[in-house]
């Protein structure tokens, strides 16, 4: 009489088992790590606008201060967009014909807001206040990254809690002089004010419970 399982079925059985074991430990780890993944948190994907904007000329070239465009950074929550009046108060005079500044004209004549695509979405249960981190000593680009290197804005920083917290826990080595607080290019350099003294003259202490950025 034949045997109904060969010898190798034996093996076989082994290793389906261990598969079935391990599905959920592969799975559980696969989860985890696509959830550290640039992909997953919006990390190094340019968003498109409805106006071809290029930071690398406006930020770079010609060094324009990012609060002339985004005026509301140093006193409120958000850091505002720019308006159809902000960019014609350049574009009125300077490449008024351009065929890629249409969609400014389409707007302005509509009496319409540019709708901007917001880049760093953070989840609507976190509170985030630009105002009180610019005036407080933290660079653009220690979030931003440098936007003038940028042909379109994309999200270099995971933005994630454990990241805000490790700047709240040790918040000196991103604290920069006011004056220099847009400044994409600025290094610290031997005779400057360190971190830890900038964090004193400007009294910071940042808060790390709960309710700082969930209320």
């Amino acid at each position: 009489m034949a045997w109904i399982f060969t010898p190798r079925a034996n093996t076989v059985a082994r290793v389906v088992a261990a598969g079935l074991l391990a599905a959920p430990v592969v799975g559980a780890l696969g989860v985890w790590l696509y959830a550290r993944s640039p992909l997953a948190q919006n990390m190094r994907q340019p968003v498109g606008q409805p106006v071809q904007f290029d930071h690398r000329h406006h930020a770079g070239d010609e060094a324009i201060d990012c609060r002339y465009c985004h005026g509301t950074v140093e006193v409120s929550s958000s850091a505002g967009y720019p308006s159809v009046s902000t960019c014609l108060n350049c574009h009125a005079q300077i490449w008024n014909q351009s065929p890629l500044l249409e969609p400014v004209r389409q707007y302005y004549f509509a009496d319409q807001p540019i709708p901007w695509r917001r880049v760093h979405d953070l989840p609507d249960f976190t509170y985030f206040n630009h105002a009180i981190h610019v005036n407080k000593g933290i660079g653009c680009v220690s979030c931003h990254g440098r936007v003038d290197l940028m042909p379109s804005i994309e999200q270099v920083q995971p933005l994630s809690m454990g990241w805000c917290l490790e700047c709240h826990r040790n918040p000196a080595p991103h604290v920069r002089p006011l004056e220099v607080i847009t400044s994409m290019r600025w290094e610290r350099k031997a005779g400057d004010p360190t971190g830890e003294e900038l964090a004193r003259r400007y009294d910071v202490n940042p808060r790390t419970n709960c309710t700082t950025c969930h209320r």
